[in-house]
């Protein structure tokens, strides 16, 4: 392995995740594209597949050889159902985003209507004790979480940390 080229989650509507991941969590939107080719059908693995395509990036992360870090993808054709998304279930999967403040931030999303799991808690034991995290859902009742990373990350302090 080299590294990571993107994560990526498939959606029921695509415009509406485009919307929430951009205008909601600020992610930059890169490219837009609909993918009904042969090359597509043999990556996804059904003969008639048809995707529409939403590569989104967060900004000021540094760039690989990647120019997006999430890729939305709604699938026109076969058309799916939506699964549990409990997050107990083997296969389930988060992303998790820093944020400088996650009580601001939990306020912010609230009153824009996200659902959220829990309040922003307190890390009290761990690498990242100090800190504060919090679930919240997508469109699509993905998971994702917004941590607060400790002021002194590990538990360093001043030039080791630095």
């Amino acid at each position: 392995m080299r590294g990571v080229w993107h994560f990526s989650f498939t959606v029921a509507d695509l415009d509406r995740s485009v919307a929430f991941y951009r205008d909601l969590l600020g992610f930059a939107l890169v490219h837009r594209q609909e993918q009904d080719n042969a090359y597509t059908r043999r990556l996804v693995g059904y003969p008639d597949a048809v995707l529409r395509v939403a590569q989104l990036a967060v900004p000021g992360q540094p760039r690989g050889v990647s120019t997006h870090d999430l890729e939305l993808v709604e699938y026109v054709r076969p058309r799916g159902r939506p699964r549990d998304p409990a997050r107990h279930l083997p296969g389930a999967a988060h992303l998790a985003l820093t944020v400088e403040d996650a009580r601001a931030e939990h306020a912010r999303l609230s009153a824009a209507g996200v659902s959220f799991v829990n309040p922003p808690a307190e890390i009290t034991a761990g690498v990242n004790k100090g800190g504060y995290a919090c679930y919240f859902l997508d469109p699509d009742a993905i998971t994702l979480e917004l941590v607060q990373p400790p002021a002194n990350p590990l538990g360093r302090s001043g030039e080791e940390a630095g």
